[in-house]
């Protein structure tokens, strides 16, 4: 069965390990381990939900998942902005990011909607 954030977060991951080679390449080690764990890590927190205990213990990966989208983010705009990466580089990365976001916003309003309807 085919299950988008977990496709796409996947997906993302591998591209952040082959940008990380990248960066390295470039002499940014810190930055490059830096952006390598948040954007890997938005993955392996979905992937953990995928085998949550309920509907709370799901929400809390997304939740993860989501502050790690975050810190990605902010790695690769610092990156853009100290002249590390290219737009082109900044920009394909961070449309893929964005997608991811705009999943975990929806499923975590959708759960969290859930949750609330049936506490009433």
């Amino acid at each position: 069965m085919n299950n988008p954030i977990v496709d796409k977060s996947l997906d993302f991951a591998v591209r952040i390990v082959r940008f990380a080679r990248v960066i390295k390449s470039r002499k940014e080690f810190e930055l490059a381990k830096q952006v390598l764990r948040s954007g890997t890590s938005i993955g392996a927190n979905v992937a953990e939900s995928q085998r949550a205990q309920g509907d709370k213990d799901f929400l809390a990966k997304m939740y993860v998942a989501a502050k790690e989208a975050s810190e990605t983010e902010y790695w690769l705009k610092l990156l853009r902005k100290a002249d590390i990466i290219t737009d082109v580089e900044y920009q394909s990365l961070n449309n893929d990011l964005n997608e991811i976001v705009k999943l975990l916003m929806s499923i975590t309003k959708r759960l969290e909607d859930k949750i609330k309807q049936a506490k009433s």
